[in-house]
């Protein structure tokens, strides 16, 4: 297995991998665009591990994608109405847990106050360095198969909600499940990458804006300092919350639609001059077509009248956030 690895240097030594289970953790082959799995996985983790594997980044890939085969010839089969929905919901989740709609920041400690934040660089104040390669490695490469299985844990979803303090759950009920997956870390290893399990997760579902020089980031209902946060803070918020409210219901076509939509105003490069311009031809479609321009239209005034109404809901939903 080891000599297998060493061979896979490059993106042109392997075109197709057949895993039976590996691919679920302990795969890293980050040149994968396309992960296809066949049949019923037995957890939303398994579907999340494995999305996973598609999702990293490489130079190679500007698209992943993610096909689940269901050996089923009823369509309306309640199971697999069950598996679509289960499959929706990890795309969702790992949506929020690989932070695709969210900068990719770095964790620092924070030494003193005049200790300054590179760009891309958050600094945090009680924020434990690494101190081993062990947990430098789960940093970097395992953290959101971390999440996946905290996600899964069966004492953590009835926590999730609500229903047990917010320090608890970071202080006592991560590090057991910390713990049970890396048997071989040590209590002050434990508290490393459950530091940054938590500040991960609670920093990119954070809004953050920027008020003249300075940047404030929406913790729990209010704003703090970027550059005045301390990990004693981060472990009062609820780091899954997010998670819970998608795991906890069904994932319907409108869930997925505001998903879609968050995701294409990232990519939309357009300016208000030509939006008040679409405008009007917008509403002659509705009027005559009884539904919205469709951003997956092959019409390329369809698609970019599309492209306007999600950057019109993207401008009033920042407006809205800025005001209140």
């Amino acid at each position: 297995m080891t000599d297998f690895g060493l061979f896979l240097l490059t993106v042109d030594n392997m075109d197709i991998i057949i895993a039976l289970g590996m691919a679920k953790e302990g795969f890293d082959w980050p040149y994968c665009e396309h992960a296809l799995t066949v049949g019923y996985r037995g957890s939303l983790t398994e579907i999340i591990q494995i999305i996973g594997r598609a999702t990293r980044d490489s130079e190679n890939k500007n698209h992943a994608q993610f096909t689940n085969l269901i050996a089923q010839p009823d369509a309306a089969d309640d199971l697999v109405k069950l598996s679509v929905n289960n499959m929706l919901k990890a795309i969702t989740a790992s949506l929020l847990m690989e932070q695709v709609l969210a900068p990719n920041w770095t964790f620092k400690t924070k030494i003193n106050d005049n200790d300054r934040a590179k760009p891309g660089e958050i600094k945090v104040h009680g924020l434990k360095e690494p101190s081993s390669k062990r947990v430098k490695d789960i940093v970097e490469q395992d953290l959101n198969d971390l999440k996946a299985t905290i996600l899964q844990d069966n004492t953590m979803l009835k926590a999730m909600p609500g229903n047990v303090d917010a320090e608890v759950i970071n202080k006592v009920l991560i590090p057991k499940i910390i713990r049970v997956k890396y048997p071989d870390l040590s209590d002050s290893e434990v508290e490393e990458v459950r530091q940054r399990v938590v500040i991960d997760s609670v920093i990119k579902s954070g809004k953050i804006k920027d008020v003249g020089d300075k940047r404030f980031i929406r913790m729990a209902g209010s704003f703090v300092d970027i550059d005045d946060i301390h990990i004693d803070l981060i472990d009062r918020i609820n780091p899954f919350q997010e998670a819970f409210e998608i795991l906890s219901k069904s994932v319907t076509t409108k869930v997925l639609k505001v998903i879609q939509d968050t995701i294409e105003a990232t990519r939309i490069t357009m300016d208000f001059e030509e939006a008040k311009i679409l405008w009007p031809k917008i509403q002659e479609f509705i009027k005559m077509y009884n539904h919205e321009p469709n951003i997956q239209s092959n019409h390329p005034l369809e698609k970019r009248m599309a492209e306007c109404v999600v950057y019109l809901k993207n401008e009033k939903r920042k407006r809205v956030e800025k005001n209140g």
